[in-house]
């Protein structure tokens, strides 16, 4: 199992921020509300045949780490005059023209966001491009119409919604944290400075007394079986049995006695699970790049497992930072999300006589505001891949030797982007490539630009057989609304059969 894809480019994928239900900040637990929304919308219908995909995320407090901004709807916890709400933010998105999400609303009360999410995809549904497959996505339709126009259109079509409320059974969430099932045997021949140090990087003090999250770097997110399991029955046995992927493909373990954190570490040690620098600069975001899919044109988990090396060897320190992410994709389409990141690096090429190189744009200047707000990232320069590590160096010896204390996104700010352009000059220049240039991270041969068609994971289908499988059940399902007397729905899913 690899987190890098798992937790990527999924198809109307709700994104709950890890620290839900846990968050020492969040004015309450979103995750009944993303699971009402994910169980809506798969039993939905209506909402099962977009001209592509839908990104809906929920974050848990004002630090909006579910990154709300670049989502087509994303969703921010809010509690006004004591009534549960979201602040809702529509039509995010990055790839190879990123765009910050439009204000929805301030508030919308809690039992308002599944008609109000239904009346946005029957809209891009109704209105959303079909053809043209790169301009399917939320963020062009309302563009396109502009947002007042978008939400006439919404408003109108909330008029034909079965519900116009919906409430939100938080029950099952509210209960006490389940016991461990087995006690947790005393710790013996603890390495105590070990212990601190990782307990300092990777442990998260939970908003419920005596309980903490544990942190799991999984560099490049690659999680394999064996350890799979093994984890699957510490947890169970010992945890309250849950744990949840990250939006850095890494893992969180939620509900874990601060009494058990000893025995944790040692358990966890025995499965190299306690690489310190959960959620920090050092722990490097990758889209699966050249490795499997079609649209890769450079190496992302090679570069990705050398600027980690040069992270761990050269600057420990940024094992403790969480001001500065990195973050790479292997192509324009940002599945690495490097357009957001205070660092990123953008799979490319560059030719060089008969030759092309594998590259890398470098991008500076991006990062989450938190609230709903973030920037995206500059493009500095285009170097060489082989390069990579030594841009990296550049940047990160000039902040030390010159940000003078300021964040980075300030320092940036500070020096502007010629600035770095001007520093990063020297390794661009391709006239001086080696041999060793002309070979990708984690490759043996000579680099070769292959471009495919699709995305991770993509498929081939006969389109015409589908559209009249679709048809069909689009009548079926209408028939099936209507018996049950549901009007609005058998009419809307008639009309689109």
């Amino acid at each position: 199992v690899s987190l890098r894809e798992a937790c990527g480019n999924t198809v109307r994928n709700i994104t709950a921020s890890e620290n839900a239900g846990i968050d020492i900040d969040e004015p309450f637990d979103v995750s009944p509300y993303a699971y009402a929304l994910f169980e809506f919308l798969l039993r939905n219908p209506v909402c099962q045949e977009m001209g592509r995909k839908v990104k809906i995320s929920f974050s848990s407090s004002d630090k909006d780490t579910a990154l709300s901004y670049l989502h087509d709807l994303g969703f921010i916890p809010k509690i006004v005059n004591g009534e549960k709400g979201f602040k809702v933010m529509l039509g995010g998105g990055l790839g190879s023209q990123p765009h910050h999400a439009e204000l929805l609303s301030e508030f919308i009360p809690a039992n308002q966001i599944i008609p109000t999410s239904e009346g946005i995809l029957r809209v891009f549904d109704r209105y959303g491009e079909r053809a043209k497959r790169l301009k399917a996505r939320m963020k062009f339709l309302v563009k396109e119409l502009g947002k007042d126009e978008f939400l006439r259109l919404v408003e109108e079509e909330k008029k034909a919604l079965s519900c116009t409320t919906y409430e939100i059974d938080t029950t099952a969430f509210e209960g006490p944290i389940p016991e461990p099932l087995l006690e947790a045997p005393k710790a013996e021949n603890l390495d105590v400075a070990a212990f601190e140090s990782w307990k300092k990087s990777n442990v998260i003090q939970q908003k419920q007394a005596g309980y903490v999250a544990i942190g799991i770097k999984v560099p490049l997110g690659d999680f394999y079986t064996d350890k799979a399991r093994l984890l699957a029955d510490l947890i169970k046995n010992y945890g309250a049995n849950e744990l949840r992927f990250t939006l850095r493909q890494d893992i969180l373990i939620r509900n874990i006695k601060e009494d058990n954190l000893v025995f944790f570490y040692q358990e966890l040690a025995k499965l190299d699970f306690v690489k310190l620098g959960y959620n920090s600069t050092a722990d490097i975001t990758a889209c699966p790049g050249t490795d499997t899919c079609n649209l890769g044109i450079a190496s992302s988990t090679g570069i990705a497992t050398e600027l980690e090396r040069v992270l761990a060897t050269e600057y420990p320190q940024y094992n403790e930072n969480k001001d500065i992410t990195i973050k790479i994709s292997g192509c324009m389409n940002a599945c690495g999300q490097h357009n957001m990141a205070e660092i990123g690096f953008q799979g490319m090429s560059i030719n060089s006589g008969k030759l092309v190189a594998p590259a890398l744009q470098v991008l500076l200047g991006g990062g989450n505001l938190g609230n709903g707000q973030g920037r995206f990232a500059d493009k500095v320069i285009k170097i060489p891949s082989r390069r990579g590590p030594e841009a990296l160096r550049f940047i990160l010896n000039d902040f030390e030797a010159n940000a003078n204390g300021l964040p980075f996104l300030a320092y940036y700010d500070a020096k502007g982007e010629k600035y770095f352009f001007d520093l990063l000059t020297p390794l661009a220049d391709i006239t001086n490539l080696t041999e060793a240039d002309f070979v990708d991270w984690g490759n043996a041969d000579n680099y070769v630009k292959a471009i495919g068609v699709g995305e991770c994971a993509g498929v081939v289908i006969d389109l015409v057989a589908t559209l009249i499988f679709e048809a069909k059940d689009k009548i079926t399902f209408a028939q099936e609304a209507f018996e049950d007397k549901k009007w609005s729905d058998a009419i809307y899913l008639a009309y689109a059969g």
